[in-house]
């Protein structure tokens, strides 16, 4: 189940990152991560953006077609995801429903370490470590003038 997750919240986060492309104002808990990056750096990292977005599109189809194949609605298959997050939620579900979301999550969990290698390959093919990344990716959470930057690029591709 930590396998989805993880891949859950990377695809949250690539999400999450379209609204920092559409410079969403900072909020005022969160602290500024100081990174120089230049345009040029900058440029490489909306590539890889914008590159991380269609492999979590594909991600996101496959996963839909995985959950449908076994006869679930998506819908459904959210509620009892978020159920079983959540220690406190209780959810009525049928033995055959329990069976059926099991084996889905199963196959989602497999499919996670395709994704993941994609996700490092768009990353590395722009120049970028990992670590790099992830950092210029918490500054943009951040930094406003850095969002604003970015967002311009984006516009421009």
């Amino acid at each position: 189940m930590k396998k989805i997750a993880g891949l859950l919240v990377v695809l949250m986060l690539m999400g999450s990152m379209s609204a920092v492309a559409q410079t969403q104002p900072m909020p005022p808990q969160q602290q500024k991560v100081e990174v120089d990056v230049d345009d040029a750096e900058l440029a490489k990292f909306a590539e890889a953006y914008q590159g991380l977005r269609m492999v979590n599109q594909e991600a996101q189809q496959k996963m839909v077609s995985v959950v449908e194949d076994e006869g679930f609605e998506i819908q459904r298959f959210n509620e009892m995801y978020q159920a079983s997050m959540n220690p406190n939620e209780e959810l009525d579900v049928t033995g055959n429903e329990k069976e059926k979301y099991e084996a889905t999550v199963q196959k989602i969990e497999g499919m996670q370490g395709e994704f993941q290698e994609k996700m490092e390959e768009v990353i590395t093919d722009q120049g970028f470590t990992m670590e790099r990344y992830e950092k210029l990716a918490m500054a943009l959470q951040t930094d406003p003038e850095m969002q604003q930057r970015l967002q311009q690029m984006l516009q421009g591709q």
